[in-house]
Formats: structure tokens, sequence, C-alpha cells
């Protein structure tokens, strides 16, 4: 999927954007995806002012990208791991390129996705909250127990996430989003342990890798990560 786009005169900050899609990634790469029971099946391409990509057809896990994997031994579980930044009036074609084409019967979602806390309203100052914490939002459909209390009002969720759950609340597709606040900007350990509850949940405790391996994947990440900021010092 590929469009150009005029800029818009006024735009909410991104800020912490790319953090936010490296913890997921850095989640699910250490603790569900591998090379051995996952498969590379597509890939969304992205172009706004934010996220640019070549005109290249070689499918590379790189930033600009959402890929989409495969459980190979149970080939209708299916892994979007998206890096870039979707823009508002991007959001609908992508979820009618993406879901648009899925069975709707059977079809259960689960979303990972991060803030910061500093977005999260509440009467509290939010200095004294525990960061990293988990809150929760589902349609009416998801009928499971979540593993974290419920988003509360007058919180909102924004972008592709919110997109994706009012997609599946429209069709009545069971799905829930779990949303990450944290007052950390970097890639850590502590933010994105604040997912390993959703470990146990039904939908992803079969996926789950081999705890001891998974540590060692984590921690290699991170240093890697720390090496490339490095760079900018």
């Amino acid at each position: 999927m590929r469009s150009g786009r005029r800029r818009p005169a006024r735009r909410r900050p991104r800020t912490g954007r790319s953090a936010g899609s490296w913890r997921r990634k850095a989640f699910l790469s250490s603790f569900i995806l591998d090379s051995v029971c996952w498969e590379v099946v597509g890939v969304v391409k992205l172009w706004n002012e934010w996220c640019r990509t070549s005109n290249t057809t070689t499918v590379l896990p790189t930033d600009s990208f959402c890929l989409f994997y495969r459980l190979i031994s149970d080939p209708t579980v299916l892994l979007c791991q998206c890096s870039c930044y979707v823009a508002e009036d991007q959001q609908f074609q992508w979820l009618e390129k993406v879901l648009g084409c899925m069975q709707k019967e059977g079809l259960q979602v689960t979303i990972l996705s991060t803030c910061p806390v500093a977005d999260y309203k509440t009467q509290e100052s939010t200095l004294t909250l525990p960061s990293p914490f988990l809150k929760a939002l589902k349609t009416k459909e998801f009928k499971e127990q979540v593993c974290c209390p419920l988003l509360e009002q007058p919180n909102i969720v924004r972008d592709l996430p919110a997109a994706v759950l009012s997609y599946c609340q429209v069709w009545q597709i069971p799905a829930v989003l779990y949303q990450c606040y944290t007052d950390v900007i970097k890639l850590d350990t502590v933010t994105i342990e604040a997912f390993k509850p959703l470990l146990s949940t039904k939908i992803l405790k079969s996926l789950v890798k081999d705890v001891s391996e998974s540590t060692k994947i984590l921690k290699k990440l991170l240093t890697t990560n720390e090496t490339h900021s490095n760079i900018y010092i």
C-alpha cells in the first residue's frame, strides 16, 4: 500500500513514537517470534511525512514496514508487527487491506500499544503512578478475562490501535487493546516486561517461547539498541 499525501496545516506532535514501536517489537521478538515457528507472509509499505519507503519489492524487516507473520504449525494465527506510523487518512485503507480480506467468523484480535504516562488522565498526580502500567480496552464481543484493569474514562486511545479496535467493534469482532503507559522514552527492560502478564492470557500462552531463551534475546536487543543510540551522543 503506497499513497501520496499533502501536508496538513496542523498536526499533533509525535513524541516517543519510535521508542513505542521498538518496545512492542522487542517484546514480541523476545517472547513469541522466532524464525523456526513463524514465517513472513506479507508486508505493507507506507509513505507519509514520518514514514518513507523505497520502491523495492523485497520483504525485509525494516522500520518502515508492517510485517505479517504466520504460525507455521497453525496458519490461522497471524501476527502483525507494525514499525511505521500510519497517518489518520491512511488508517481506513490499511484496515480494508489487512482486515477486510480476513474471514470475520472466528476471528479474534489482540492489540499492543504504548504511550507516555503524561497522556493518562487521572485525578491523582501522574508522578505518583507506578509507571509503567497496563490498561485494557475491549470490544463488546470480547468475553475473556483481561489481565489488567480496564481503561477508565475520560481516557482515550489514538492512532492505528484505536482504528483497529473501532473496526472490530463495528464488525462485531472480539478484540482487546492493551496499552502500556510509560515515562521512559527509550527502549528499556522495565517497559517491555510490563507486557509480560499478557503471556498468561488464553490467546498468547500457547505461543510463548522458552523463558530463559527469551531473556537472552531481550538482553541482546537492548544491548544492540544502546550501542546504536551511543552513536548519536
